[in-house]
């Protein structure tokens, strides 16, 4: 068969011209190989069909019984294959067990572990019918996007799972990350943390209120934490973040179960090796909560942008009984930058209001009253430290936006969460490490 496929090839090359018939001729050695390697697959897969004797463990402790061999359709990166396997019958929990589809990671299910990463990939990184396009292009498969859709979303859930329970054992000490390589520890590390919102369809959405003038919610918030670690800095005295450095965790829940996923993150990243933990957040008490408990020894800071963001919006809030509000605006603003934050307070409050007004400045200066320890910039600045928010804020656009708030789309909240774990392991560089939990726990299970 062969050289029969290489004749046939060769006559085909004989007979192309222009770039037109160099790309028919492309396709037709691809869809060759492909179709040769499939072949090779079947051939070498179906040399053992998985049968272990005549009596197998079912899995629950019952003796299952070998029936027969019985073909399964298995969708590879090489295309479609037939696999014969050794099919056992447990009577006392009434189910079937096939040693094989274990062993294959395809237990359940009709796609290989390598064909499901490829798919989860691409549908992680594009809208699924333009990843299922993308795929059956450059592969040469015949998918179609719903079942691309179902398949990364699920290694997505597992995915999560995985790491939920794995962040369990970290925390509860059954568990302990390998610490870094010794004599290479960087200087500091960074957790920066933000919520950003994500479309939601309308039943996800029910009975939460919004911020639209309707007063509904269109959108529910996922958590994001970046962390990354520090070296050095440039030679004006900026930190600089060190390359490839960045890690991610994500999640649709709550801050108490936000919480231990970060804290074992930080864990993985060297945090009870590194000299110096750092916080950044924008100043939400959940952040604070959340670092108060689990990172009590690290230094917290709130991101500079917000604090200034607040800042005008107080001076705007005084602007019409300030003689001067852009000079008033201007020293405030310098007073932030030098951490004198008890300046800012004083200036605010010797401007005796009333009424609605009072009650607005009350909570515009309970802000900086209670995160003036988060806003001693010129000493952060002075020790090296980042005082900005800047890597998680760009991740809420490139890890979470980029795929999950384009136009048009809606989403349910555990598809979400499924993409936006693989968007994370993507983003974090543990792919294929990510992989590996998924098929060890399929092989496993």
């Amino acid at each position: 068969m062969f050289a029969a496929e290489v004749d046939r090839l060769a006559e085909l090359a004989a007979a192309a011209s222009g770039a037109d018939g160099a790309v028919e001729l492309e396709i037709a050695i691809r869809t060759a190989m492909l179709s040769l390697g499939a072949e090779l697959l079947q051939g070498l897969l179906a040399a053992d069909a998985g049968h272990r004797g005549q009596v197998v463990d079912c899995g629950a402790g019952h003796d299952a019984q070998f029936v027969s061999y019985r073909d399964k359709k298995i969708d590879t990166v090489l295309g479609s294959i037939t696999l014969p396997r050794a099919y056992y019958h447990c009577p006392a929990c009434g189910c079937g067990v096939v040693p094989r589809d274990t062993e294959l990671g395809i237990a359940g299910a009709s796609l290989t572990p390598g064909l499901r990463a490829m798919m989860a990939h691409a549908g992680a990184a594009l809208p699924f019918a333009r990843a299922t396009a993308l795929v059956n292009q450059c592969a040469g498969l015949h998918l179609n996007a719903r079942r691309l859709a179902r398949s990364a979303e699920a290694d997505g859930t597992r995915l999560a799972e995985i790491n939920v329970a794995e962040a369990q054992a970290i925390n509860r000490g059954r568990l302990t990350p390998l610490p870094p390589p010794a004599g290479d520890l960087p200087d500091k590390l960074y957790i920066e943390i933000d919520g950003t919102g994500v479309p939601m369809r309308p039943d996800q959405v029910t009975d939460r209120a919004g911020k639209g003038a309707d007063g509904r919610a269109r959108t529910r918030e996922i958590k994001l934490a970046c962390l990354f670690t520090q070296t050095r800095c440039d030679d004006d005295g900026r930190p600089v973040r060190d390359g490839d450095s960045s890690s991610y965790v994500a999640t649709f829940d709550p801050a108490a179960d936000f919480a231990p996923l970060v804290a074992a993150e930080a864990r993985r990243r060297g945090a009870d090796h590194i000299r110096q933990l750092i916080v950044i957040g924008d100043g939400a008490k959940w952040i604070w909560n959340l670092a108060g408990e689990r990172f009590g020894e690290a230094t917290q800071i709130v991101d500079l942008y917000h604090a200034r963001e607040h800042l005008h919006d107080l001076a705007d809030h005084l602007a019409f009984i300030t003689p001067d509000p852009a000079r008033w605006r201007a020293d405030r603003l310098k007073e932030l930058d030098d951490g004198d934050i008890t300046a800012i307070i004083d200036a605010a409050r010797a401007y005796p209001l009333i009424g609605v007004k009072a009650t607005e400045l009350d909570t515009k200066i309970g802000y900086f009253e209670a995160n003036a320890h988060r806003m001693n910039y010129a000493h952060f600045r002075d020790l090296g430290m980042s005082i900005g928010s800047g890597a998680v804020e760009g991740a809420c656009k490139s890890v979470i936006g980029a795929r999950l708030k384009q136009s048009g789309m809606r989403w349910a909240v555990p598809g979400a969460h499924a993409i936006a774990e693989l968007r994370c392991q993507d983003a974090s560089g543990s792919w294929d490490a990510a992989y590996n939990k998924i098929n060890n726990q399929t092989r496993a299970g």
